[in-house]
């Protein structure tokens, strides 16, 4: 698959058409979704079943007709033997098949869709072109429902007991996504049991989606789906907030199935006989979340559990760096160096350009009219040759690209096609495989600013295609080879806090083999888990933590300094100093990286009576008397848990996340300790994701009683003579309740430093609730805008121990990318200041957000700027802001952004 180029020869040439794309089985929807969901979108896929090869052993017209060699039949199976020292699996998952047991007529109604086909009827390389049409008829739907929780949550036949963790935030994000598609007003309904957008920000997309885009949130489990009439119409009925049964009718209803186990994923685990759980998931400790019951295998992802992709690529690493922690002593033993071409020196030579257009499958070529971009780009300025592909990044095309530049004796390149942010550094590589400067490169985004905003208008939308490649090419022609400065890596890292995370960080530099200064402001490592008495499923913490802290201070590769505060932080990647002050003065640590874990802490209420009768305590508190055996626990008769106390409202628009594991957990725990006691949860949803939902159901048939608030009346907390009256209005009752408590636990927000002087000494961004941001939620999650700086822990967001585990472990990994390499190459794209009209305004260095620029001290220029190459990040800012015109930014020089303005002032 990874050759096929989707042209549709093979489609075309097949005597019975049985090969096909999922999009094309989406729109015949007949059995689509099971036949075409391994199918990649825009590949193609051979209906084996009705295939005459397959089932005559003659034909195999498809692999005669394709082009490119993607399709054959004859290729002999291979065994493979491979000397390995780790395995890492990562074989995903596969979405819930709603066939199996259809109770919403998935198989019956062609307007009900999973939510996977969904996302492709909205995407601009879909089966409608991005369109937002009904598959039955093509009209525009106005009403379209979402229903949650489709073979999760569900323990009958065909179900799924757990929660897929993922499905409440994509259906919100389609929700919005259809909104937008719609050109009348959509009527957008989410109906959900609990709703779980438990993430990081997640919350405030919730809120955003509720209150911005107007989504309706309806509570209320949907059962069936019936048809509404003979066009096509679907009918819910449900029970709305105020208890009456509605029936009402839809254009689309869209099923958010869940995420499990694949069968090749069940069988490939017998055969490495690795355990798994009664769903099929691989089974882990959660002191250990990547390693299997198998010494050297590990899992990422969701064969380990359901989890989004924020959390896939972080297990990812953690499971990368375990695996790599076993084979640290055979590090480079069998590594091989990449010849590259010899860079030819075009300095003075007359540009000659090469520019490339990506049809992108039908994602650019559906809108756009490419042959016409190509022609035009023939007739531009220095530009000797120009074709278009059909993916412009596949390795094949990759290949013929470097081929060209070689032939052809190109010395630059313009590629016009999708985004620069995800694809630039794949395109400069070819540049070098190529054997020329990989600065000698522009990119036109064709696609986000073309055929994704002007799909109704693809006249226009070709015109501005060759405005952009026609600006690309004038800005390549003036551009300059770069160079990149090369410096040495301290190999050694600084990690900031000792807790869990940070203790596991340590641990995992140094089992690679790696030195690490440990640095805790307090006189104890442990954090904020010297407080939890266990995990959700019953290890033990207090064990585990104790057990960390001795092979930390034990471990001569690490060095512990306790009572320790970060004073100030200089230099950059690679080569960092930072000042540390303790009981016995200040030092100066010497470090290639660093790891943020300074961790976050839980809320002190000053609410509920809280540290005003003692009967009121916090969940971590009574963990903590949990810990001590507290006979008084014994003697409660009744006991109450309040959930979201000081998160989820305006000051914290966040979910921590841990808050109703734990209080499940502690309720549980009170049931064990004293079965007649009464134990009720207050709570707005409840968010046992995951694995966690069997704890959830364990809870309630253990008798403890969960109670939903009306968060628009709130709840009030008296005291009524010697007893606390809790008054509050369920919403299943529709009534008024009051209960009396003895012990009332507050489920408190977990909440991160208000001033963290961290973030100015790194120059990391935190975000409006102060956690610090990761420099991308999905391509780069513990990695910061700052390069050589990584967050792991509670100082990223609020998160169970498992996770900050494997966080941890993926900081710790991605720190060793750069130690392991020893040196390290900066970009070229960066400021440079010209002495000579500097006016020591010092505007350049006040503005600089990475501490770039500064006067430089001694020398003949002594009191003008400089630039300091490694620190600066290329953002342009001290260019804008030089009052003298004292800076320029290579790349991106006054001559090169004025070619761009005057080859678009061409357009008129």
């Amino acid at each position: 698959m990874d050759k096929c180029i989707a042209c549709g020869v093979c489609a075309e040439k097949c005597p019975k058409k049985v090969v096909d794309t999922y999009d094309a089985g989406l729109k015949k929807r007949k059995a689509a979704y099971v036949k075409y969901a391994q199918a990649v979108p825009l590949k193609y896929a051979i209906d084996k079943d009705n295939c005459i090869f397959f089932q005559k052993g003659t034909c195999k017209a498809c692999e005669k007709f394709c082009p490119t060699d993607a399709i054959w039949f004859d290729e002999p199976e291979k065994t493979l033997d491979l000397a390995v020292g780790s395995v890492i699996i990562a074989s995903g998952c596969e979405a819930y098949d709603p066939s199996a047991h259809d109770v919403y007529g998935y198989k019956r109604f062609p307007n009900v869709v999973t939510s996977l086909e969904f996302e492709r009827m909205l995407s601009s390389s879909g089966p409608f072109g991005g369109h937002l049409v009904r598959p039955s008829d093509h009209r525009e739907p106005g009403k379209i429902a979402w229903l949650q929780c489709v073979g999760s949550r569900d323990v009958h036949i065909g179900g799924r007991g757990y929660c897929s963790s993922v499905c409440c935030t994509y259906a919100i994000k389609e929700a919005m996504l259809a909104k937008a598609h719609s050109k009348a007003p959509l009527d957008a309904a989410i109906f959900y049991m609990d709703i779980r957008t438990h993430g990081k920000d997640f919350e405030r997309y919730f809120n955003r989606g509720r209150e911005e885009s107007g989504i309706r949130f309806v509570k209320s489990r949907i059962t069936n789906v019936l048809p509404e009439d003979d066009d096509g119409n679907l009918r819910i009925r449900y029970v709305d907030s105020a208890g009456k049964t509605v029936e009402e009718a839809f254009d689309i209803v869209v099923l958010s199935v869940g995420l499990g186990v694949s069968p090749e994923g069940r069988v490939l685990a017998g055969r490495l006989g690795i355990q798994t759980d009664h769903y099929g998931f691989a089974r882990t400790s959660k002191m250990e979340p990547v390693r299997t019951t198998v010494p050297g295998i590990y899992v990422c992802g969701g064969f380990e559990a359901p989890m989004d992709i924020p959390s896939s690529v972080v297990e990812s690493s953690a499971a990368a760096g375990m695996a790599a922690t076993r084979l640290a002593d055979a590090r480079w033993t069998l590594t091989r160096t990449r010849e590259v071409p010899k860079e030819k020196d075009t300095r003075g030579d007359t540009p000659r350009i090469g520019v490339f257009i990506c049809r992108c499958g039908s994602n650019i070529a559906a809108v756009v009219d490419v042959p016409d971009v190509v022609a035009y780009a023939k007739t531009l300025p220095y530009v000797v040759h120009a074709e278009e592909s059909m993916f412009a990044c596949s390795q094949d095309t990759q290949e013929m690209m470097a081929k060209v530049i070689r032939e052809k004796q190109l010395n630059r390149v313009v590629v016009s096609a999708c985004t620069p942010k995800t694809h630039e550094p794949l395109f400069q590589e070819t540049l070098t495989n190529a054997g020329i400067n990989k600065y000698l490169f522009e990119m036109a985004n064709i696609r986000n600013q073309c055929s994704w905003v002007h799909g109704q208008a693809p006249e226009a939308a070709t015109e501005k295609a060759k405005d952009l490649t026609r600006k690309a090419v004038a800005k390549v022609a003036l551009q300059q080879p770069l160079s990149e400065p090369e410096l040495a890596i301290t190999p050694k890292a600084l990690v900031i806090g000792g807790g869990l995370a940070g203790m596991t960080a340590a641990k995992a530099l140094s089992s690679q083999g790696y030195e690490s200064f440990l640095v805790e402001q307090t006189d104890r490592l442990g954090g904020q888990a010297l407080k939890i008495h266990e995990t959700w499923d019953g290890a033990d913490v207090q064990a585990y933590v104790e057990n960390m802290v001795q092979e930390i201070t034990a471990d001569p590769k690490i060095e512990v300094r306790l009572n320790a505060r970060i004073k100030k932080s200089d230099g950059f990647v690679g080569n960092f100093e930072t000042t540390i002050e303790g009981r016995s003065g200040e030092e100066i640590l010497s470090h290639g990286v660093a790891i943020i874990a300074s961790g976050a802490s839980e809320l002190k209420p000053d609410l509920y009576l809280y540290g005003k009768d003692t009967r009121v305590i916090t969940g971590m508190e009574l963990d903590q008397r949990m810990m001590r055996k507290d006979a008084a626990l014994g003697a409660v008769q009744t006991a109450l848990f309040i959930q979201c106390v000081g998160s989820r409202i305006p000051e914290r628009p966040y979910c921590s996340k841990v808050c109703c594991t734990q209080s499940i957990k502690n309720a549980l725990a009170l049931k064990n300790l004293r079965p007649e006691m009464d134990v009720l949860v207050l709570y707005r949803d409840m968010r046992s994701y995951g694995l966690r939902e069997d704890l959830y159901r364990k809870a309630r048939e253990k008798g403890v009683v969960f109670l939903k608030y009306d968060e628009s009346v709130g709840l009030a907390v008296n005291q009524a003579g010697d007893d606390l009256e809790v008054v509050f209005r369920d919403t299943a009752l529709r009534r008024r309740m009051v209960v009396k408590p003895d012990l009332m636990v507050l489920a408190a927000a977990m909440t991160p430093p208000r001033d963290n002087p961290l973030a100015q000494m790194f120059k990391v961004t935190r975000n409006d609730d102060g956690f610090f941001m990761e420099a991308h939620v999905k391509l780069r999650p513990v990695d910061c805008a700052t390069d050589g700086v990584f967050i792991c822990g509670l100082a990223h967001a609020p998160k169970p121990l498992d996770e900050s585990i494997t966080q941890a472990r993926a900081a710790a990994t991605r720190a060793v990318t750069l130690l392991a390499k020893k040196t390290i190459r900066m970009a070229g794209t960066v400021a440079e200041t010209d002495p000579a009209n500097c006016s020591s305004c010092g505007v350049c260095v006040a503005v600089c957000p990475y501490s770039a620029p500064s006067f430089i001290e001694q020398g003949p220029h002594a009191g003008k700027a400089g630039i300091n190459a490694v620190l600066c990040k290329g953002c342009g800012l001290c260019v804008a802001s030089c009052r003298s015109g004292a800076i320029h930014l290579k790349g991106f020089d006054n001559d090169q952004i004025f070619a761009e303005i005057f080859a678009l002032d061409k357009a008129g």
